[in-house]
């Protein structure tokens, strides 16, 4: 199993010229590649990543676009992995975009990257790199101290350097043995987990786990440090003499004053993230630790965030990244992950006599159900029917490909082999007689993990 341990570095003043240069090398190599292909494609020729790479290594010595002042090529001086796997990268970015044409699913084709930004990262080859301890020794730079040992014993695949604020960060993709990564979880629950933005996530079991939510935390701070840099900008295009926008390849002067304030909004920006980071993944780790099945919804996010009001907060918990963690992570736990259809009514379903309710507002937290009686809390109730959902797929395993009934009532369960990481549909059709309002062609996906 591949996995990666990104480590916090700590490089001398020098060593940090050189990473900001590698960086800037292969954002400067990726624009010049997505440039020739971009011409390619418009004369109607089929473009090809190591074809271009070739007419790269033939001029990047002598054109005069990559000489210095001096005429000497600078690329010289940079390790030529920083300037090679920006073409494999555009070849997996056009190959992503396609992919996802066909498929019907939104892309946007690659674009250019601008200094200022985009993410500062340059690749190292495993064969460039070696650990000493608690330090890596990397090509044209040497021994760099890091901020702790690699977690994972293993054959290092690869390592991506780069910058966060003002922090450098190296990470180091290691190929580990199926004994060592994958872990057997520590409890056998089946547990449904609800989303939200009042509380990041609600278990069926009725505990909800509320979100840190750095962003609002620290919403003050970054418009004050934004209004202090925007002012600082403003100033040094008044000293350049320009009014209005900033045209493509105008370089206003440098003030320490202005570098000060875009590192101390850097570092809030990085810390917001941090935090978030942090709960996802100590929230993402517990569950796949103590379940064997995890039920969640297939939320649209991209159409939550289309919501003005609701946005800002649903950005700050964090949906997407929760599911992606949470994916990975039951890999190596072998942890089963039920995937609800987006149209599944758990919070109108009742979880105790499973007749569904009329209609629910967004503001409505609790109701109770008209024919049993019964008051749910909103969330809570979503939980225990997501739980149920996890349930029949977990008592179907055993009986795999074999059809088994679903713990749903009126409900057949038509379920198959399912291939490690892949996600399989399974087919819920529902008559008029369960009372829950599901589509008939409505499904509920679910991954198993071995």
């Amino acid at each position: 199993m591949l996995l990666a341990h990104r480590i916090r570095i700590d490089p001398n003043p020098a060593q940090r010229d050189y990473f900001a240069r590698a960086a800037g090398t292969a954002r400067r190599v990726w624009n010049w590649a997505l440039a020739e292909w971009n011409r390619e494609l418009a004369s109607g020729q089929r473009p090809d990543a190591m074809a271009l790479k070739k007419r790269f290594n033939a001029i990047k010595y002598s054109d005069p676009d990559w000489l210095d002042a001096d005429g000497n090529p600078w690329l010289r001086t940079i390790h030529r992995d920083a300037h090679a796997q920006p073409f494999a990268n555009l070849a997996r970015a056009w190959h992503r975009y396609v992919e996802h044409r066909r498929t019907g699913r939104p892309a946007k084709p690659p674009r250019f990257k601008k200094k200022g930004r985009c993410r500062e990262a340059f690749y190292v080859a495993n064969d460039k790199l070696r650990l000493e301890g608690a330090a890596v020794v990397l090509p044209k730079v040497g021994r760099i101290p890091l901020r702790e040992t690699l977690r994972w014993p293993g054959r290092i695949m690869g390592a991506n350097v780069s910058r966060e604020a003002d922090h450098w960060f190296i990470a180091l993709q290691v190929e580990v043995p199926d004994g060592v990564a994958r872990q057997r979880p520590g409890g056998n629950g089946v547990v449904g987990v609800d989303l939200g933005v009042t509380s990041a996530a609600t278990l069926s079991s009725g505990e909800k786990i509320a979100a840190p939510r750095p962003l609002k935390a620290a919403l003050r701070r970054l418009r004050i440090r934004s209004r202090r840099l925007s002012r600082k900008l403003e100033a040094a295009k008044a000293v350049a003499g320009i009014a209005g926008r900033i045209r493509a390849g105008t370089r206003l002067p440098v003030s320490k004053n202005r570098v000060c304030g875009a590192r101390a909004l850097a570092r809030l920006h990085a810390r917001i993230a941090r935090v978030r980071a942090n709960f996802t993944h100590q929230l993402t780790t517990r569950l796949c630790r103590e379940n064997r099945a995890i039920a969640i919804e297939e939320l649209n996010v991209r159409g939550m965030l289309a919501n003005a009001r609701l946005a800002r907060a649903i950005a700050d918990v964090g949906f997407y990244e929760f599911r992606r963690q949470l994916t990975y992570k039951a890999a190596r736990y072998g942890t089963m992950i039920v995937l609800a259809d987006r149209w599944y009514p758990s919070s109108k379903l009742c979880s105790a006599c499973n007749a569904r309710h009329g209609t629910l507002a967004l503001c409505e937290r609790a109701w109770t159900c008209r024919s049993c009686g019964t008051h749910h809390d909103r969330d809570v109730n979503a939980a225990i029917n997501l739980q149920r959902l996890a349930t029949g797929a977990l008592a179907a395993q055993p009986a795999l490909p074999v059809a088994s009934r679903a713990v749903t009532p009126g409900a057949a369960a038509s379920l198959g082999p399912a291939a490690v990481g892949e996600v399989t549909p399974v087919r819920h059709e529902h008559g008029q007689q369960d009372g829950s309002g599901q589509e008939e062609n409505a499904a509920h996906l679910y991954t198993r993990f071995r």
